[in-house]
């Protein structure tokens, strides 16, 4: 296993800075997932969302990744340091996979910031955190997420139907997935 630094260092990609969220990121988080469009898209983001909530998401981050069980970003545009989002690995260390789960800032939907930081979040579970499977879900009225997922390289997997309840009514859940030999393998045929 990596060293502490090593699992708190920044990642980057082209415009891209993925860094462990931090108490100065309140306000910024705050500004977007109390939209109501964000909350509709993701599973476990209330709405309306507390300010309160900000804190007890911090200090449960720091808890799952002191214990190795989640890796938790903000996504920096490196341009002007704006805050678009935040993505994250939600480790199952027996099984050796992971759980990738994102929200983008409504006003940064379709600039392909999810697909980017997916993408370099993929390489880092399969290259420093020795993932065997990376895996996802979006609920079957978001397509656009899918195609986050198989643009980082995941298969459609399936349909897991009514799987879960958001706002009170049953939602179907779109699975997509990643092993470390196809990403291995697709990493071998890059020019």
């Amino acid at each position: 296993m990596l060293d502490d630094w090593l699992m708190e260092a920044p990642l980057l990609t082209e415009r891209l800075l993925l860094r462990p969220i931090s108490p100065a990121d309140k306000a910024a988080v705050l500004r977007y997932v109390g939209h109501e469009l964000i909350a509709a898209t993701t599973l476990n983001i209330p709405h309306p969302y507390p300010p309160e909530a900000f804190e007890q998401f911090l200090a449960a981050t720091a808890e799952a990744r002191a214990a190795g069980l989640a890796h938790l970003f903000v996504l920096i545009r490196r341009a002007d340091d704006e805050l678009v989002g935040q993505m994250g690995l939600h480790i199952e260390p027996r099984h050796r996979r992971a759980e990738l789960g994102y929200w983008i800032g409504v006003p940064h939907w379709g600039q392909g910031y999810a697909t980017e930081a997916a993408r370099r979040l993929v390489d880092w579970g399969f290259g420093a955190l020795g993932l065997n499977r990376i895996y996802a879900t979006h609920f079957a009225e978001n397509p656009a997420s899918g195609r986050v997922m198989q643009k980082a390289g995941m298969r459609h997997e399936g349909v897991l139907r009514q799987h879960v309840f958001r706002f009170d009514r049953p939602r179907d859940l779109v699975c997509y997935g990643i092993l470390r030999e196809e990403w291995s393998a697709a990493r071998e045929g890059e020019p």
